[in-house]
């Protein structure tokens, strides 16, 4: 049969492809299995028929794949196109005028294939794949989960995700607008339009506002294990300037050469149309995630599962190169701070303060000023090993008795510390307030043959403070909460 255009209407494997319409744009046509294997590249590690399962939000979805191949408008990475049992996808096969495969309607779906499982793998070496399949039943399994969480705080003065998979157009998709678009306006991320916004949006403030971002098609769009990406730019820009530097800080010389690009990227076609419209569609990200796995040394952030913190810090540390918003008495500085404690039995369920206070009691170090915007990451979650079930926020997070040279009340009574006992710690109250006298108090606390021992600190106190502590009342520093990032892994 001769070619046309370059191709064969009729592919080796099977695959068919009908003539495209003089409207259609070739740069859009699908890469067939074998023309994707031509040039001696790896074939993926699925096979044409077979069974798999996809694992949606309200369990497994089975079907077969009709068709492999790769999708330029969506990226270089492998493609399937299943037939589901169930109706979770749209359309009969056809995409961007091209017939892909065959089969009944609303059941088609085009899936990345590093979301799709084999069913043997699914249900088990043992179990037999033949006309029965799907099973009648599902086969659930009791899953290890992990948690890990992260609390934003700012100086006191989970978006919603895709729970579909990328579906197939039912017609042909109408001409993009510009060419912003043309590769964007993909039908696999839904139909509604998210457009780029220039300018300035302010972020959401008031409790009214925040209620435009819950509900069905609101947040950021998932795609390709993008929850924790999703999670934490949702978290750093929907409802707060904390973040607003990166935005808007001008290029320096010891930048990289895609920083405007990153840059632009995030605010005018993430964190804008978030703030304006309070929806932003998963190729807007993925738009992100390519750039930055092109630029940066980090592999699999267009498709692999990380770590909010790897992601923080490769945004704030290695690609925008923020000024770091911890300082630290030992020298050191941080984007965030991870809490190490030891396990208190007597903690049913602690709040991120003690925890905190706990953590730089243990650590020895303090923080040198007041940090903007102070990042804490909770103690970590193992899939065999929780050290607590639970962790009840702060909203407001006390920061008095671990800033260097900053003045702090006795525990006993009230006037200002000039010792510190770590010793003492909730002795005679709770926290690290607990480890603060004044000279008057700590030596009769210590006089007592129970705390004789105990190795005292005097504290550094400013000097024009000093001067003024019988005219003024000792302030307390606190910062205020204003997102909780939980991630589950399985």
């Amino acid at each position: 049969m001769p070619s046309n255009n370059g191709y064969q209407p009729l592919t080796s494997n099977g695959q068919y492809y009908p003539p495209p319409s003089s409207s259609a744009n070739s740069s859009l046509r699908p890469i067939s299995l074998d023309e994707a294997c031509a040039d001696g590249s790896p074939p993926p590690p699925l096979q044409l028929h077979d069974k798999v399962v996809w694992i949606s939000d309200t369990g497994p979805e089975y079907g077969v794949v009709k068709w492999l191949g790769k999708l330029p408008d969506v990226g270089s990475e492998w493609m399937a196109g299943v037939s589901f049992v169930n109706p979770v996808g749209s359309g009969t096969g056809l995409y961007n005028e091209y017939k892909l495969f065959e089969t009944e309607m609303n059941h088609a779906s085009l899936v990345p294939i590093v979301g799709l499982m084999k069913a043997t793998d699914y249900l088990g070496s043992t179990a037999r794949i033949d006309e029965s399949f799907p099973p009648q039943k599902p086969i659930r399994r009791s899953k290890q989960k992990s948690l890990d969480t992260y609390k934003f705080y700012t100086d006191n003065k989970e978006s919603p995700s895709s729970s579909s998979p990328p579906k197939l157009s039912t017609s042909a998709p109408s001409k993009p607008a510009s060419p912003d678009s043309s590769r964007r306006s993909s039908s696999l991320f839904g139909s509604i339009d998210c457009p780029s916004v220039l300018g300035d949006v302010a972020p959401l403030g008031t409790q009214e506002d925040l209620t435009q971002l819950c509900g069905k098609n609101r947040g950021i769009q998932g795609h390709h294990n993008s929850c924790y990406l999703d999670a934490t730019l949702f978290a750093m820009f929907s409802s707060t300037t904390v973040f607003e530097s990166l935005l808007y800080r001008p290029k320096r010389a010891d930048d990289i050469p895609e920083y405007n690009e990153v840059q632009r990227i995030l605010k005018e076609e993430i964190v804008n149309p978030l703030r304006a419209n309070y929806y932003v569609r998963a190729d807007r990200v993925m738009h992100l995630r390519q750039l930055l796995e092109r630029i940066s040394s980090m592999r699999g952030l267009t498709s692999e599962e990380k770590d909010p913190e790897e992601f923080l810090n490769l945004l704030l540390n290695q690609i925008l190169k923020t000024d770091p918003y911890l300082k630290l008495s030992s020298g050191l500085t941080s984007s965030l701070y991870q809490l190490f404690v030891e396990k208190d039995e007597t903690l049913q369920l602690p709040n991120v303060q003690q925890l905190f206070d706990q953590s730089f009691l243990a650590s020895d170090i303090k923080l040198r000023e007041i940090p903007p915007c102070l990042i804490i990451q909770m103690p970590r979650f193992g899939a065999q090993f929780k050290m607590y079930p639970r962790i009840m926020p702060s909203l407001y997070l006390d920061i008095t008795n671990v800033l260097e040279n900053s003045p702090r009340q006795c525990i006993v009574c009230g006037e200002l510390a000039e010792f510190e006992c770590k010793e003492c710690f909730g002795k005679f109250g709770e926290g690290l307030e607990s480890i603060a006298f004044c000279a008057v108090c700590s030596e009769k606390s210590h006089g007592h043959k129970k705390r004789s021992k105990h190795k005292i600190t005097k504290l550094a106190v400013p000097a024009e403070f000093a001067m003024l502590k019988n005219h003024t009342n000792i302030p307390r520093v606190t910062m205020e909460l204003f997102a909780v990032l939980c991630i589950e892994t399985r």
